[in-house]
């Protein structure tokens, strides 16, 4: 069984739970949208992901994690020329050892989602 963790990011109108807790493992889902209002936060790439990255680092926070806790990155892009900029933007908040990641380029369901991200987190309890 797994616990909703209550992150203090805008929750979704879909039926889903962004963040969700399961003895030490952690599963968080984010895309670029303001924590307070739920809004899109529009931009580049590299605007996109700095937020997506934020909002993922409050949400471990929320589950008792940090971001050197990520296992796993699966990072979905709406374009493959976007890669280079959110490296640029991973390695700010992540270093080497990396976590594992699979990048995919596929559409997106929201117009002017450019990443979406769903992190695997092993935390201590």
């Amino acid at each position: 069984m797994f616990e909703k963790v209550e992150t203090g990011i805008f929750a979704s109108k879909a039926p889903l739970s962004g963040t969700v807790k399961a003895g030490r493992i952690v599963r968080s889902a984010h895309i670029a949208k303001n924590p307070e209002t739920g809004e899109l936060v529009t931009g580049d790439i590299e605007t996109q992901a700095r937020q997506v990255f934020a909002n993922l680092r409050q949400a471990l926070a929320a589950a008792g994690g940090t971001l050197a806790d990520v296992v796993q990155i699966q990072a979905y892009l709406i374009d493959k020329a976007d890669a280079p900029g959110m490296n640029r933007v991973y390695r700010t908040f992540f270093s080497a050892p990396y976590p594992v990641r699979a990048t995919v380029v596929t559409d997106l369901l929201s117009a002017g989602i450019r990443l979406e991200i769903m992190a695997t987190a092993v935390v201590e309890t």
